[in-house]
């Protein structure tokens, strides 16, 4: 793997010099645009607006739109906005990871110390796992800045980046019911979630959308047609009067 971002992160005094990593992969299938004409490749092409002809990636800057005209913002530029960000991780807080709603997580990222931060490195692990707490902190990456948490994962250091506040739509505006509930419907209700509840085994879940679409891809590539499978999608939404009904039939 390679590093996609490398700095220190702050625990009081202590500086622990780490790297990051991308822990996650796509599962999805990687599919290119063609031309239905002659199945050629689509590609896309970095056009300047005036003259039409194509920008060289040496040539491209990033600018901001600020009272009619753009300013153009340089490498060092982003890294001046907040130097000790780009490249600390400050642990500015401890939190409990449950007091934290899943809403705000977003993606995770190993971190791998640097050499001379070893020692450093396990005892903020350690200390981590041992009080159940983990570190709250805001930092750069990308010219983007990120909240995250630190927290202990398999014997490693694990950064989950965060959602901001201000990153969550409000629910204002649906519509959600609050419906009066029989005591029979939630007692069955509740017996038929006991009924096929198990503990959490991610390994038991596969991308199965991407295997079948390479099985249709290689029957394809045969010249074969791909059986298709036929599903009811005209299901009939379950009434109220019928909630009980089908309640019972779920739990057999």
């Amino acid at each position: 793997m390679r590093a996609i971002w490398t700095g220190a992160i702050g625990f009081g005094l202590v500086n622990i010099p780490i790297k990051i990593f991308s822990a996650i992969q796509t599962s999805q299938l990687d599919l290119d645009m063609l031309d239905r004409k002659d199945l050629s490749n689509i590609r896309y092409k970095r056009i300047n607006d005036k003259s039409g002809k194509e920008v060289p990636w040496d040539n491209i800057v990033k600018g901001y739109f600020l009272k009619d005209k753009y300013v153009v913002l340089e490498e060092a530029d982003f890294e001046d906005a907040l130097p000790e960000k780009n490249k600390m991780i400050n642990l500015q807080t401890f939190v409990k990871e449950r007091d934290i709603d899943s809403i705000y997580f977003d993606t995770p990222y190993y971190l791998e110390p640097q050499k001379g931060g070893e020692k450093a490195y396990s005892l903020l692990y350690k200390s981590l796992e041992k009080t159940g707490h983990v570190g709250l902190s805001t930092f750069v990456m990308r010219t983007t800045e990120n909240l995250a948490i630190v927290r202990p994962y398999e014997g490693m250091l694990l950064l989950n980046k965060l959602r901001f506040e201000e990153e969550i739509r409000s629910s204002s505006d649906l519509k959600v019911p609050n419906s009066r509930i029989a005591k029979t419907e939630m007692d069955m209700a509740v017996k038929l979630i006991k009924q096929n509840s198990s503990d959490f085994d991610i390994s038991g879940y596969r991308n199965e959308y991407s295997k079948e679409l390479m099985k249709i891809i290689k029957k394809k590539a045969q010249g074969k047609r791909a059986t298709i499978r036929k599903i009811n999608v005209d299901k009939e939404h379950t009434r109220a009067s019928e909630l009980l009904a089908k309640l019972k039939a779920s739990l057999g």
